[in-house]
């Protein structure tokens, strides 16, 4: 079955009805993630953003999980990326709400792999029918929104420590 130029693997009226839910519950988590992300980190906005964030990954997760139980044998490996990008939030949502003191910003690093992990798996079940992305090879699914994700990341943790020194620094 076709729906916009994308096949889909199953008619099955549950399996279509959960996939709806699935993929405009993962528009709003990419739209809200990247929100969050490029918001000033404090209370009001990035808190109100993050929070539909979390709940659209949340919401992700069981959706994956239940399309890839209806399909195990062709979607299993959609599974461990979507376990990865719930789990990674529910640290990251921990870290900021327990208030985690690491060297580490584990908010920042939850958070930041929970949209790698959710944008690899996006890419993995469908780079294969968007252009340009057709053209690569599937490691490129995996690798490329893991090794730009991995290196934002790592720059917001380094950015987020001299911030935090920078404010120490000043309070003594």
């Amino acid at each position: 079955m076709q729906i916009g130029g994308l096949e889909i693997p199953s008619d099955s009226p549950v399996f279509l009805a959960i996939l709806a839910i699935h993929v405009s519950v993962g528009v709003l988590a990419a739209v809200t993630g990247a929100v969050a992300m490029l918001m000033e980190k404090r209370r009001g906005g990035h808190t109100r953003t993050g929070s539909i964030y979390f709940r659209s990954v949340a919401t992700l997760f069981a959706t994956s999980t239940a399309l890839a139980a209806m399909r195990w044998t062709d979607d299993y490996h959609l599974f461990a990326p979507g376990t990865l990008s719930f789990a990674a939030a529910l640290l990251g949502r921990a870290a900021r709400r327990r208030r985690w003191r690491t060297q580490i910003d584990m908010h920042i690093v939850g958070m930041g792999v929970s949209y790698i992990a959710m944008l690899a798996a996006f890419y993995v079940d469908n780079g294969g029918n968007l252009p340009v992305w057709g053209e690569l090879p599937g490691a490129a699914y995996w690798l490329a929104p893991s090794a730009f994700g991995i290196a934002l990341v790592v720059w917001a943790v380094a950015r987020g420590s001299k911030v935090a020194i920078h404010v120490e620094g000043r309070s003594h």
